[in-house]
């Protein structure tokens, strides 16, 4: 276990792993692969020419195997930042499969995973079919497509994990949205309803005949009350400031109160599988 904790200074941050990894005489190359990021990444943060993530700094730590003392206080300055921002081209450049196994990773050593999806059904969730439609909306090559859609598939053994909770609340609309062939979107539904039935999943639906007090405005994924992960059009957004992963927090719960959940969120699932197999026997 690495050395004692000492002050870190955030512009300094890149540095100060730098020196914690050859005081703790680990190569580069094997820090990089046990941190998953790439060994011109980890150089890069370093040398201080890529700012850190908080999950970046997380897992350098980690594969360096510090103290909690040490890790606290490095954990403390890559916080400090709050908000980062990250394009989703510089991602498409590392490989979105590689982002896909980050996800993993950090899905691994959470325990309470929130997610709310105004948009398409959660990645967590979505057959392989809805999967490689929505991945090749992105302009992937056909290997980048499999790559990235095997990792996310694989990301799915996740749920299985009964020492995990995860709560996802889709709002209707989200089940409509033509992806697919009606078959197929059958299919994504029967998905949907079976993965509701584990122990660990709780699946909400927000009906579109309710009254609600909230607006969706785009999707966002809560993990362990610490972190906030937001996908835009241009970036992925992470949040760590308490004070804002609290607004997330009350704004999921709002929607999770107004929300369809068992037997009756699976009777509208139903119903709309049933319309959508009725479409592909008539067309």
């Amino acid at each position: 276990m690495v050395g004692k904790a000492r002050r870190v200074n955030r512009t300094e941050l890149g540095a100060a792993l730098r020196a914690l990894r050859l005081a703790s005489g680990k190569e580069a190359k094997a820090i990089a692969r046990s941190a998953v990021m790439s060994n011109p990444k980890l150089s890069k943060i370093e040398n201080g020419r890529v700012a850190p993530t908080v999950v970046d700094v997380e897992h350098i730590l980690t594969a360096l195997e510090v103290s909690p003392e040490v890790k606290a206080e490095y954990m403390a300055a890559a916080r400090a930042q709050a908000t980062e921002a990250t394009a989703w081209r510089l991602f498409r450049r590392m490989g979105l499969h590689r982002k896909q196994e980050q996800i993993r990773a950090l899905e691994e050593s959470m325990k309470l995973l929130r997610l709310f999806q105004p948009s398409l059904v959660p990645g967590l969730l979505q057959t392989p079919e809805y999967m490689r439609a929505i991945l090749g909306r992105k302009g992937l090559s056909e290997d980048q497509l499999s790559r990235t859609a095997g990792a996310r598939i694989e990301r799915q053994a996740v749920l299985y994990d009964m020492s995990k909770t995860m709560r996802f609340v889709i709002t209707e609309p989200v089940l409509h949205w033509r992806i697919l062939p009606p078959l197929m979107m059958a299919g994504q539904l029967d998905r949907i309803v079976s993965v509701s039935r584990l122990p660990n999943i709780d699946v909400r639906v927000v009906p579109l005949r309710c009254p609600q007090q909230d607006v969706p405005g785009h999707s966002f994924v809560i993990r362990d009350d610490r972190m906030v992960t937001i996908e835009t059009t241009h970036a992925e957004v992470i949040v760590t400031d308490s004070r804002d992963v609290s607004l997330y927090i009350d704004k999921f719960d709002r929607f999770a109160s107004a929300s369809l959940t068992g037997d009756s969120m699976r009777s509208v699932l139903t119903d709309l599988r049933d319309g959508f197999l009725r479409e592909r026997e008539t067309g």
